[in-house]
């Protein structure tokens, strides 16, 4: 059965399930339609794809925001700052904001956010990008606040874009009914849905949208047919073969990253050539052919244009039978290379993701590796992802994709690489050193040491599998006036959605 037909049939159930949504829509509500549920609704973890999307700068804002196109700091919530020695900045805060629930935003409102986020009592993605840095944040008036670092920070104004500031009535631990500053208000979130609508007392410009329903299908042509039918405005990610209709689909250099994280605590991946051979073993060009042909190989975890990316820096190439011989060459040696390695998938990280892992499944078992795969939904997937991982799990490699559009691979290298780092299994005192000099230093000493990590990491340490520099495909309904780009897979603010006449 063709693609066309798929679509056709996948349309026909889409209408049945959705039947009078646009008759009972108004003017104003559009309905977005997600790969997948999000775990939570946790502003903590906005830096996770199917959080952010919903929440950032819609519910909840930041502190700064990151220009797309030059990747430096703008204002946010914070419209100035300075730097007054290299531990402590200052920033001044935007006057007349309010919380949706009443509650006034100020100094004490970002001493809260932040000491919640650091506070440890809940799992807090989006902490970890600032590594093992330890923050002091104090008021100096209503709408001045100081933060010393433990250590230099001289990006710290780009790292506080991922500081989601909530109400100081918000819990401590873990919340599913976030309260922000952002131009939408949650309304509900079920199992099948989530709605947010405009907050009248926003600070901002009024958004044109008064209403937006988020719902979550797996199948990339079931997305797609939602809106073509008209039973959905917007889907941020459609696979390949979807992108039929150049009306209404655009491809972007998204910034994700995808990639296997190898976990090298356990043998045989404690071994740096079974570490090489399965970056050796794959089939590069013929993986390729799942995401299209304007995908990029990756040689490291972030893109062109990031603070630190080699361009210089070359991706593993194809070669099986220098896999096999450095397997060989590892049971020579003792290292149990036949022991059951599990490769963990998540269903619906990106498109055609399930069928990637059974290619490389497939190819490493080829080179003589015992690869099992495992695909899990996204809760399960994310306790291997972030510490503390799993006491009883074994050897494991875990599918990844990773989002930097921040400018900088601060943002990268400490989570991944640091002894410390909240998705790293890897434990190298000398790294750690390197990663901290890098992270204190500023200008072209920063971008070279930035470079010498990625270099170190991937040529001689082989600490994981960079794959792919992912291009991603969007289809907008026709009511939409609105484009996809490079933070479109972390967050879709609805103030930035026009609607046609």
């Amino acid at each position: 059965m063709g693609n066309k037909s798929v679509r056709v049939i996948a349309g026909a159930m889409v209408v049945a399930g959705w039947a009078g949504y646009a008759a009972a829509q108004s003017a104003s509500e559009i309905k977005i339609v997600l790969p997948e549920q999000p775990a939570n609704l946790e502003p903590c973890g906005t830096i996770i794809t199917n959080v952010g999307q919903i929440l950032s700068r819609n519910v909840v804002e930041p502190l700064t925001i990151i220009d797309p196109k030059s990747g430096q700091p703008t204002p946010g919530l914070a419209t100035e700052w300075k730097q007054t020695d290299p531990n402590t900045w200052q920033l001044k805060l935007r006057e007349g904001v309010k919380f949706q629930d009443g509650a006034a935003f100020d100094a004490e409102a970002v001493k809260f956010s932040i000491e919640r986020m650091t506070g440890g009592k809940l799992t807090c993605s989006n902490i970890a990008k600032f590594g093992d840095a330890k923050l002091t944040v104090t008021p100096l008036d209503e709408l001045t606040v100081e933060i010393k670092s433990d250590k230099p920070q001289p990006i710290l104004p780009t790292l506080l874009s991922v500081v989601m500031i909530v109400s100081p009535n918000t819990p401590a631990d873990a919340v599913n009914d976030p309260v922000g500053t952002g131009p939408f208000k949650l309304s509900s979130f079920t199992p099948q849905t989530v709605v947010l609508e405009a907050f009248d007392g926003y600070w901002g410009e009024k958004p044109a949208i008064a209403k937006a329903s988020y719902v979550w299908r797996p199948e990339s042509s079931i997305r797609a047919a939602m809106v073509e039918t008209g039973e959905a405005d917007l889907t941020p990610s459609i696979a390949i073969q979807d992108a039929t209709n150049p009306e209404t689909d655009f491809a972007y250099l998204n910034s994700e990253t995808t990639a296997i994280r190898i976990d090298a605590g356990f043998a045989p991946l404690d071994d740096v050539r079974i570490r090489k051979a399965l970056n050796l073993a794959i089939d590069w060009d013929g993986l390729a052919q799942l995401f299209g042909e304007d995908v990029q190989r990756a040689s490291q975890m972030v893109v062109t244009g990031i603070n630190g990316h080699d361009d210089k820096l070359a991706p593993w190439t194809f070669d099986a039978e220098k896999a096999r011989a450095l397997i060989a060459e590892a049971k020579a040696a003792g290292v149990p290379v036949d022991t059951e390695i599990e490769l963990i998938g998540r269903n619906g990280i990106y498109p055609n993701g399930t069928e990637a892992m059974e290619a490389m499944m497939a190819m490493w078992q080829d080179v003589g590796l015992n690869v099992k795969l495992t695909m899990l939904d996204v809760n399960d997937w994310l306790r291997y992802l972030q510490k503390p991982f799993p006491e009883s799990r074994g050897p494991n490699l875990l599918q990844m994709m990773h989002d930097n559009n921040k400018g900088d691979a601060a943002f990268t290298i400490p989570i991944f690489y640091t002894s410390a780092g909240s998705y790293s299994t890897f434990n190298d005192a000398a790294l750690d050193k390197e990663v901290a000099d890098a992270m204190a230093a500023t200008g072209e000493d920063r971008t070279a040491k930035f470079k010498a990590i990625f270099a170190k990491v991937h040529d001689d340490l082989a600490v994981d599998i960079p794959m792919f520099h992912m291009i991603g495909y969007t289809r907008v309904g026709s009511r939409l006036e609105w484009k996809p780009d490079i933070t479109t897979n972390s967050e879709i603010p609805l103030a930035n959605i026009a609607l046609k006449d």
